[in-house]
Order: C-alpha cells, then structure tokens, then sequence
C-alpha cells in the first residue's frame, strides 16, 4: 500500500507548508493511518516517507545503514537529480558539506570545527551576543510600537552574530542575507533569485547553481585572505584547516563556508520570528514568561520544536533492512519528516498547544545521532539572551496584520511577523 496521491502530492508541496495547517493535517493523518509508507508524488522517485518520532531517531542513529550521500539529501525531483548531476559529473549534490557526507569523512570534517561550537566556548561570546541583541532591542523600541518582527529583528540578529563568529565583514550581511534567502527561497517567487515563481526545472537548477557560485567566489577570496592573514575566526578555521593531513579540498571548503554561513543563522531566524508569532497569539504564555524569566529556556526550546525550521532531510539504505515492521530494500529513499516527529501524539501532550513549561521537550528539530546540528548550542544561546534582554523592556505585544511563512519544503519559516508593542 503506497500513500494517496493528495498527500503525497502535500508533502513536497512549497505552498503546503506555507500554509502551516494544510502540512500539519497531512503529517497527522500519515502518522495516524501509515507512519511508514511509500509516496510517489509525480515527478519524484518513490521514497519512504518516515512521520513518528521513534521512526526518526532510529533512522539517524544508524549512520552506517542510513546514508546521507549516496543520493540526494534533500528533497528533489527526478528532472532536477538528472540536471545536478549533468552539472557535477554524475554527483546528486551541488555543494558537498556536513549535510552530504558518511563517515569517515563526516567525522573527520566535523571535528574540524566542533570545538567552536561547544558550550564551554560558546560562553566567551555571550558578552558580544549580548551587545549585539540590545543594538537590535534599541532599534526595536526606536520604531515607535510598531515593525515587521521577521524583517527588521529576526532576520538580521542571528546573521549578525554568525557572520561576526565566521569573519564576514557586517558591509556583506545583507549580501549574504540575500544568498542565503535565494538558496533556501528557491521555490518562494518573494524570495528566490529571479524574482517569480519558476515552473522550469531546468531554470530552477540553474538558478541555484548561480546562487552557489556567487557564494564560491566571496568564499574563495575569504579562503585566500585568510590563509594570508589568519584570524580569530571561523573563516581562518576553514581556510587553513587539514583533514587526514591535507587541506580541505575546494568543494568541500566552499560547502562547509556556505552551510555555516546559511544554515548558520537562517534557522534560528525562522526560529525567533515563530517564537514572538507563537507568543502574540498565545497571550497567556507571553504574561507568564514575562512574570518568571526562568521559563526562558522552556520558551527556546518550544520554539524549536513549534517551528522545527528544518523540514526534512533524505536518507537511502545501504542494505536490505527493517524498519517500523516494514522491509527497507538497499538504495531505497526515506523523507525524515522532522515537523510530523515534533507533533507526534505519542511523544508529546497537546502536542498542537504552544506550551512553554513543556517537560521533558525531546523535539528532533536538530536532528539526532551524529548528525545532529553542529550549531545548536549557539543557536539556543542566541535566543536565550534577546529573550533575556527582551521581554523585560516588552510590556505589551500583539499581531498588526497577518504573518506569512516563506514557500519551501526544506528550510522554512516566518517571512512576515507585523506586530505592535509597547516598550520600555
């Protein structure tokens, strides 16, 4: 039995996760009716399409049976598979990061730059990240009771932060804003580099190849410069960084470049704006954080998990195998649905209920194994200390039009939140 056509029709759907309701309805009744099943949306290869939480942590903690690179890791079409690899020479991927790689290469790129992230090393930040999130604040109070949360705060907060740790110079931010938004926005007309909605796989591909390569280029004179005059930098990391003795080869430093310098701060983005989006319709959740600060880091946490900004990502099987009671054939393709994980009945109460006191709060929003995001620590830091700094100068906060989510089914979130607000 193979999932109906509608819904898997949804599921690769842009618009439907838009919508919000329309994936969340899909996501629960695959969870309800076939948590494990086969879709084959037109125009795709058929995949397995994985929506428990369980499924999902089994899935990633199996890193030798569950390959992130062998095919796509992202959804893809078959037209769009064939043209990527036209382009690279048989490869399914057009950069090859953290995100594409298997041990033993996983492993050893990753160590290349953990140690950044650890929370121990993390602490020596927080007094620029708060330096940072109060500049933002003052800007916020300064617009007079009213902005665009998404625009003006969320977006450019965590770009600040993290091009400030990789060693972007801030006259490049809204460069790389626009990079990042053009990658990720690919399918989104508001978003993407040709400015309409593209009906062409061929123009899409190629598209994405040209935002790719205007990242290569930045990154290329970064990895020069850098090699000149190493920094305290993540980019000085990168550039002069060794794995099994040799440098890091071009592709695979311009990847790792790219992913820190979008992934970096683009979830955590998409993450804040739902955090205060959730809060101005959740009044009663936005007067008890504001009466008991401590909640704060249940606050984060729920964000992730309400929000879940990274929305899938594909694994093939290595060998025949079980899965959930079902037969897994090698080379087979599973959909790792992290936002239908994050609503799981089984795992969580109300699970549709903004809940800031949520506990334990066991999301996959970072993915799990040894895949789990590299930046998590920092993303949590990040939020923490502009809610810190925040909530205690917000003293009223409700929605000033309709927000609206970004068009993708990969990475995706709030692209408008119009508030209004008192501050002190």
């Amino acid at each position: 039995m193979t999932i109906s056509q509608d819904i898997a029709n949804t599921i690769v759907d842009p618009k439907a996760y838009a919508d919000g309701d329309r994936i969340d309805e899909a996501f629960k009744a695959l969870r309800r009716d076939s948590p494990l099943d086969v879709a084959q949306p037109a125009g795709f290869d058929p995949f397995w399409v994985v929506t428990r939480h369980a499924d999902i942590q089994t899935v990633e903690r199996q890193n030798d049976l569950f390959h992130n690179g062998d095919r796509a890791s992202t959804l893809t079409t078959i037209e769009a598979d064939r043209k990527v690899r036209e382009m690279t020479g048989g490869s399914p991927h057009l950069v090859r990061s953290l995100v594409q790689m298997d041990n033993p290469d996983h492993f050893a790129y990753r160590k290349l730059t953990q140690g950044w992230f650890l929370p121990q090393n993390l602490r020596g930040l927080e007094g620029r990240i708060r330096e940072i999130a109060r500049g933002f604040i003052d800007k916020m109070a300064a617009k007079g009771g009213e902005c665009d949360f998404a625009r003006d705060i969320a977006f450019l907060y965590p770009l600040h932060v993290v091009m400030e740790v990789l060693g972007v110079p801030e006259t490049d931010e809204p460069r790389m804003l626009r990079l990042t938004q053009e990658l990720f926005g690919a399918a989104d007309p508001d978003l993407n580099r040709s400015g309409a909605a593209i009906v062409d796989v061929q123009q899409g591909v190629a598209e994405l190849q040209k935002t790719v390569a205007d990242f290569m280029v930045y990154f290329t004179e970064m990895t020069e410069d850098r090699r000149r005059n190493p920094r305290q930098d993540l980019a000085s990391v990168i550039a002069n960084g060794q794995v099994d003795g040799k440098p890091l080869g071009h592709l695979e430093a311009m990847s790792y470049y790219i992913i820190a310098a979008t992934a970096g701060h683009d979830t955590t983005s998409n993450t804040t704006a739902g955090a205060l989006w959730a809060l101005a319709e959740n009044p009663d959740q936005f007067q008890k954080l504001k009466a008991d600060l401590s909640l704060i880091p249940g606050h984060v946490e729920e964000s992730i998990r309400w929000v879940t900004p990274v929305k899938h990502f594909m694994r093939s099987a290595t060998e025949d195998t079980e899965l959930a009671g079902q037969t897994i054939k090698k080379g087979e393709w599973l959909m790792l649905c992290y936002p239908s994980g994050n609503r799981d009945e089984a795992v969580f109460d109300k699970p549709f209920s903004y809940d800031i006191t949520r506990s334990p709060n066991k999301h996959v929003a970072f993915g799990y194994g040894a895949h789990v995001c590299l930046g998590q620590h920092l993303g949590r830091l990040e939020m923490r200390i502009l809610w810190e700094e925040l909530l205690p100068r917000l003293e009223s906060l409700e929605l000033a039009g309709t927000p609206s989510r970004m068009q993708a089914n990969f990475v995706c979130g709030p692209k408008s939140v119009p508030i209004r607000y008192k501050m002190r």
